[in-house]
């Protein structure tokens, strides 16, 4: 089987998710008594705006709230917002302010795109209201050099002491030019600093109680919303989610064990599949001969083009983030191991056009990720290799990591056992095959939230399941617009991937990803 390698994922430089189980035991939850609301705010000035889509009727509108909240006659950002309206408004519930993660996702791309992505259910009953985070999208977005960008990517699978030492320097410099190109914001990109923009969202849009859904990073938010304003909080859907009380060497951890795991249902998937371009093959043990003569510089790519193993590693992971694409991570896979590169119809792009860059900003400050010295950093990986014999680690977890190593901003926003007390039920759900946000992490999450928290798994792989499962997607949308959750501890069961599309439109969530992460 040729495979079209236009259709490979760009690899992401620098910029990040059945009826019958829920049937048992749904239980309704009545809403707490309202609490005193914020200080009010002078009405959003709402305008008709288009979607890129070109589906649904929006309007748009910014809210201007202090960069430091210690200074609120200080510098100012400006929030830009957009709206999708309900479509029923008779029976309209009231705002969803929903956020697609990253860091570094545009909340307002995810509301144009809700006419496209949420089901009928959501539309009719809620105005879907996103955001763009502060230094992100129209945000005011945080700028840094190119060519400094281009000099930290580079750098980030240091192989030695002074290559470790250089990306320090690197990052460093990085850090200390996007301050000096976008000023003080950078220093509050934290997701503390976000979640108390979505109350003064709220405040503005005229909501004691807001209904939010939260999608991979976009669950950190409403993790760090929950604890700060509990009270506040009609529903709150976390899917995917970010387990914030992970130290550096967990986070290398759980998310290598998620995508030596996660490859293998890919592997499993195949075998049993005749339609997959490298059936009746054994996937892992090529995927292993592929690694080794990526890593040993025998691969290439369109002619003279050299293909690593850290390509191989970060096409994987963008593969890996939907069972959608495994059809063509499987011919991609296949057309790699074949002998003639020119037989092959053009090269992967590994180097993505520069943009506008959030994502460390606001990492950075969310995460204590520093380590002592390259032999740690070397330790980690021959630790992961034995985690993860056949990927090895997680390009993912590992950029995180050593992006972060010598950054010039404090971590104001450090990692934490989860303090949420007095929310209405909180529906976590996450699937048990997922890169980028393990399973682990969400069933710890749940733990750490109590007895607030109701705890779905999706039994399949990929990252969203709203998207990945038709029966999350009912819980979801069940509990948002009637607040009945299923029973805490149920399952959906897997949907394996077929050459037919979803209904839906799966939003891109690694759109707030370095460029090279990005689909």
């Amino acid at each position: 089987m040729s495979f079209d390698s236009s259709s490979v994922p760009r690899p992401r430089r620098r910029g990040r998710l059945a009826v019958g189980v829920l049937a048992t035991a749904l239980f309704a939850q009545l809403l707490a008594g309202t609490s005193a609301a914020a200080p009010a705010r002078e009405p959003l000035a709402w305008q008709p705006c288009d979607s890129p889509y070109g589906v649904g009727t929006f309007e748009c509108a910014t809210l201007t709230v202090p960069v430091d909240r210690e200074r609120p006659r200080g510098a100012t950002v400006d929030l830009a917002l957009a709206r999708h309206r309900a479509t029923d408004p008779d029976h309209r519930i009231g705002s969803l302010l929903v956020n697609p993660g990253g860091p570094g996702g545009s909340g307002r791309e995810f509301a144009f795109a809700a006419p496209l992505s949420f089901s009928p259910a959501l539309l009719e009953r809620f105005d879907i209201v996103g955001f763009d985070p502060r230094g992100i999208g129209l945000s005011d977005p945080v700028t840094c050099d190119e060519e400094l960008i281009a000099a930290q990517d580079a750098l980030l699978y240091p192989d030695s002491g002074p290559s470790f030492a250089a990306l320090r320097r690197t990052n460093g410099a990085l850090g200390e030019d996007c301050r000096a190109r976008t000023g003080p914001l950078v220093g509050h990109m934290d997701t503390t600093s976000v979640a108390r923009d979505m109350d003064a969202i709220r405040a503005a849009l005229g909501e004691e109680r807001i209904s939010y859904y939260g999608v991979s990073y976009g669950t950190a938010l409403g993790e760090r919303y929950a604890e700060l304003f509990p009270d506040r909080v009609r529903a709150m859907t976390l899917d995917s989610v970010i387990d914030h009380s992970l130290d550096a060497w967990t986070l290398q951890k759980t998310r290598a064990i998620a995508m030596e795991e996660t490859f293998g249902q890919f592997a499993d998937w195949c075998a049993g599949t005749a339609s997959c371009a490298l059936h009746g093959r054994d996937v892992r043990a090529l995927f292993d001969s592929l690694y080794r003569r990526a890593a040993a510089g025998e691969l290439s790519w369109g002619g003279d083009e050299l293909f690593t193993d850290e390509h191989l590693q970060r096409l994987s992971l963008n593969f890996l983030y939907s069972t959608a694409d495994w059809f063509r991570f499987a011919g991609f896979l296949a057309d790699l191991d074949t002998p003639d590169p020119a037989e092959r119809r053009s090269s992967p792009q590994v180097q993505g056009e520069p943009a506008p860059y959030a994502y460390y900003p606001v990492l950075c400050q969310d995460f204590d990720l520093a380590v002592p010295s390259y032999a740690t950093l070397d330790g980690y990986r021959r630790r992961l290799a034995r985690i993860a014999p056949v990927t090895r680690f997680s390009t993912l977890a590992w950029t995180d990591l050593t992006g972060c190593q010598g950054w010039p901003a404090e971590v104001s926003d450090p990692q934490h056992t989860l303090r949420v007390d007095g929310t209405p039920p909180i529906l976590v759900t996450n699937s048990r095959y997922d890169v980028a946000t393990p399973h682990a992490w969400g069933a710890g999450v749940a733990r750490q939230i109590g007895r607030e928290a109701v705890f779905l798994t999706y039994d399949g792989a990929g990252h969203g399941d709203y998207w990945a499962s038709p029966c999350a997607r009912e819980a979801i949308d069940t509990y948002l617009t009637t607040l009945v959750t299923p029973a805490d501890g149920s399952h959906c069961p897997a949907v394996r991937p077929t050459a037919s599309s979803s209904a839906l439109r799966t939003p891109d969530l690694s759109a707030g990803l370095p460029s090279w992460r990005r689909r």
